[in-house]
């Protein structure tokens, strides 16, 4: 029976991986409806804003429902939101048994799904491949209980730990396939972020290459106000939405980078820079539920510092470059006592082409 269980709610992590980029700042959630040992429907949630899964797969199934039992990746809402509650036509469709694999963290929800499920007289077996379900939404989890971005930290680097040559020189480091797969993570993450010495050097766009992506939004760290307005970030602001995080408060600067649609958020000041924890609980009031930090290794340090840091991707290339003054992935001051330094767990190790990924959760909070 528990093999069942877990083949269903596999089957339902695979629904929801589907739709990994277009829900934001909702959760990704498969649905799997079983009757009689067949499954006779299946969902999930594809785009914020839409239909969510169970609502998918019961409105899709061209079977009477009845009697059937769902296998659903994370707890039924049950509040009203942009969509009627999940729990409710569950009920009235008659559902017989509900398998959950996440608890929805979601105040709203937590619990009361499950609850309102159990009071109608439905059998409700939770925690089925709960690990498994809980990987789908890191981003999801983070960001319903803190109202911050969860915060990615990418860079790729030589096997020798230099991100450009001592003259400069950074494009390209990585192989074509690695750096596909970063387009990948910037359609997945709601918004990417530069400091502005990366936009004076490298003058990039910070899109998504990616095939039919949903583009992050492009925030630019500066705080004196220093981007140039014929830099491709500004030229392009009317086609892909765009921030300026800065301390400079003039409103008639503003106004000309207002004027090709640039939003200008003036945050908190910290060392006479942009005050990242600020920031993010500014972008948080926004909807931006994460940021892919992809630059400039002061940046990275600041973002160290800071504490912000959810999730590391590290790119090795096999290549060697040397130089003492050759930049490394994180400058600044840097960490004075090993002890403080920000350690990392959980590694996924990838050969993507040529290059390998390291990909790491944050464990503790460097010390301030």
């Amino acid at each position: 029976m528990k093999t069942h269980l877990e083949d269903y709610m596999r089957r339902a992590i695979m629904l929801a991986e589907q739709a990994r980029g277009w829900t934001n700042p909702n959760p990704l959630v498969g649905c799997v409806i079983v009757k009689e040992g067949e499954i006779i429907a299946e969902g999930y949630h594809q785009r914020y804003g839409e239909w969510h899964a169970e609502r998918n797969a019961i409105l899709n199934s061209q079977n009477d429902v009845r009697g059937a039992t769902a296998y659903v990746t994370l707890e039924p809402c049950c509040h009203h939101g942009r969509t009627p509650p999940c729990s409710d036509l569950l009920i009235e469709r008659g559902i017989k048994t509900v398998v959950i694999g996440s608890r929805d963290p979601n105040p709203l929800v937590a619990g009361k799904g499950a609850n309102q499920l159990r009071q109608a007289g439905i059998e409700v077996i939770e925690d089925v491949l709960r690990e498994e379900c809980d990987k789908l939404n890191p981003i999801f989890f983070h960001y319903i209980q803190t109202k911050r971005p969860y915060v990615l930290l990418k860079y790729a680097m030589t096997a020798d730990g230099k991100i450009a040559t001592s003259g400069g020189q950074s494009k390209w480091i990585t192989g074509e396939q690695a750096r596909a797969n970063v387009q990948i993570t910037r359609h997945q993450y709601s918004s990417i972020m530069v400091g502005v010495d990366t936009v004076l050097a490298d003058d990039p766009m910070l899109n998504s290459r990616m095939p039919n992506a949903k583009q992050p939004v492009r925030i630019v760290c500066d705080s004196s106000l220093r981007t140039p307005l014929e830099s491709k970030l500004v030229q392009t602001a009317k086609e892909y939405r765009t921030i300026i995080a800065t301390l400079n408060d003039d409103s008639q600067k503003h106004q000309l980078y207002q004027n090709f649609g640039v939003e200008i958020v003036v945050t908190q000041a910290k060392d006479k820079r942009v005050d990242l924890d600020d920031l993010l609980q500014k972008l948080g009031a926004m909807g931006i539920d994460s940021l892919l930090i992809e630059g400039g290794s002061n940046l990275n340090f600041s973002a160290l510092e800071a504490g912000i840091i959810n999730r590391v991707h590290c790119y090795i290339a096999p290549k060697l470059v040397g130089g003492v003054s050759a930049k490394t992935p994180i400058g600044g001051q840097g960490i004075e006592i090993l002890a403080n330094a920000l350690k990392l767990k959980n590694p996924q190790i990838s050969l993507i082409g040529e290059d390998i990924l390291l990909d790491y959760e944050v464990e503790t909070k460097v010390e301030k």
